[in-house]
């Protein structure tokens, strides 16, 4: 099997994965454990499970030059990433999670326009306007509450804000990923995460009942830390050896589907007309700005 194959397979997986989470995640906050707290045992299990994991790798140290863009992968991709999502988690909906994090293709196309100089086709500047529209459609118009969900524009904000991190990560991580083992970034990734997350999340961590938690939460707990973290960061690194950016970020609109499937399945969420129409405008959005632009047809004699 090549390694392109089993890179898309891992985002697949991936994208599953997530896709479930935004479901399980949800029902675990606040009563069983606050954001901040939540993310704290993500990175610390995470960093348990990759120092151990690296036993198997190579024994690889990273280079002086490289450390100030671990630290701005680590800050993106383990710190504001992961705030911001369980923050926006905590305040709105699993089905506005999984739709809002599908503009993250036009965010990359509009950071490769801003860094990259990448020329815009005008179906692609229709597209990013539509996901926009359908992002701050969500902020704006949807109704400001429901069951577990206090504040769902604000919570819709901080979602827009986690697909803007998301992104950055996607880019700043991949010279590295050609540089170094998978296992070698994930080490040292989420060792400084911890350092990061400890002031905001200690607090909310030794608040939690930890020996009066039934085996289902437990196994939720473990679900999101080792299923959500370890293994989908594991995947998405992995995959970007082999794909870029772009293709990777196109995985995401299985979130979307796996999340909503979940959370109408276990009575989580709702569908709305709102939510469905801001959904359409994404997607169509998204799709208009991933579409390559085609070579002119060169000209002929007899043209």
């Amino acid at each position: 099997m090549s390694h392109r194959t089993l890179a898309l397979m891992a985002a697949t997986a991936a994208g599953v994965i997530y896709g479930i989470n935004h479901t399980i995640a949800k029902g675990l906050m606040p009563e069983v454990i606050e954001p901040h707290g939540f993310i704290l045992l993500r990175v610390v299990g995470a960093a348990v499970a990759f120092w151990v994991l690296s036993l198997l790798g190579p024994k690889e140290r990273l280079e002086r030059k490289d450390w100030g863009l671990l630290l701005l992968c680590a800050f993106f991709g383990m710190s504001l990433n992961m705030t911001s999502f369980f923050k926006g988690l905590a305040l709105s909906t699993p089905i506005n999670s999984s739709v809002v994090i599908t503009i993250v293709p036009v965010i990359l196309l509009v950071l490769g326009r801003l860094f990259l100089k990448e020329r815009f086709a005008w179906q692609k500047t229709l597209g990013i306007f539509l996901g926009l529209a359908g992002a701050l459609g969500l902020i704006l118009l949807e109704v400001p509450r429901q069951l577990n969900a206090p504040n769902i524009p604000l919570g819709n904000f901080y979602f827009v804000l986690n697909a803007l991190s998301y992104s950055i990560y996607l880019i700043i991580v991949k010279p590295l990923t050609t540089k170094y083992h998978v296992l070698t970034l994930m080490r040292y990734f989420f060792s400084v995460a911890v350092l990061i997350n400890l002031p905001l999340g200690y607090q909310e961590f030794v608040q939690v009942a930890w020996t009066s938690l039934s085996l289902m939460v437990i196994g939720q707990l473990a679900f999101v830390v080792l299923g959500t973290t370890v293994m989908t960061y594991l995947f998405n690194i992995y995959a970007l050896k082999h794909l870029s950016p772009a293709t990777i970020g196109a995985f995401i609109y299985l979130q979307p589907v796996v999340a909503t499937v979940v959370a109408l399945w276990v009575g989580a969420d709702q569908l709305t007309p709102l939510r469905v129409v801001t959904a359409l405008m994404i997607f169509i959005g998204v799709y208009l700005s991933s579409q390559k632009r085609k070579s002119p047809k060169p000209r002929t004699i007899e043209d």
